[in-house]
């Protein structure tokens, strides 16, 4: 857990040109408390203790004003600069060194499959070094590449392949 903080902070002070000092980013950056308490919630996720691990999570959410579900499965050097608003759902994958701004949705939708059962997997998976801009909504279960921009207030609801720019709503 504490290789993940180390990795967040780093990740804090490459990417944003007001940080300062490790202690400042460590005590005052909420997308570094948002993640810390993430990774706790998302532990006591994975071992069946739901109602702690939502609690815990929507705490994090009021102080912080990010939202991550307890079961979002996030890497190492993830940056929510200026993170208001984010939300990010139960069953979203983040890479690593993912950067996302405020008002970022990674939401869910709801998908039938042949048999006409809600599918498990309702929202993205991000791949490493992607850059979502601000207001941007990436819907559902799909997969955005490596090395992605996404433009702010951007919709995306297709795949996006590795090394692509995507601007605009379909």
């Amino acid at each position: 857990m504490f290789s993940y903080l180390r990795a967040d902070i780093r990740a804090v002070k490459e990417r944003d040109p007001a940080a300062r000092s490790t202690f400042e980013i460590l005590f005052l950056y909420p997308s570094v408390a948002a993640l810390f308490w993430h990774r706790f919630a998302h532990f006591l996720y994975k071992h069946k203790c739901m109602f702690l691990a939502r609690m815990i999570s929507q705490l994090t959410r009021a102080f912080t004003g990010i939202e991550i579900h307890p079961g979002a499965k996030i890497k190492k050097g993830v940056l929510i600069d200026h993170g208001m608003g984010v939300v990010i759902g139960e069953t979203t994958e983040i890479g690593d060194n993912v950067t996302l701004y405020h008002d970022v949705t990674l939401g869910g939708t709801v998908v039938f499959s042949k048999n006409g059962k809600v599918m498990s997997k309702r929202h993205p998976t991000i791949g490493n070094n992607v850059i979502i801009g601000s207001g941007a909504q990436v819907l559902g279960p799909m997969n955005v590449g490596d090395n992605v921009k996404i433009g702010s207030d951007a919709v995306v609801v297709k795949d996006i392949k590795d090394n692509l720019t995507v601007v605009g709503v379909p």
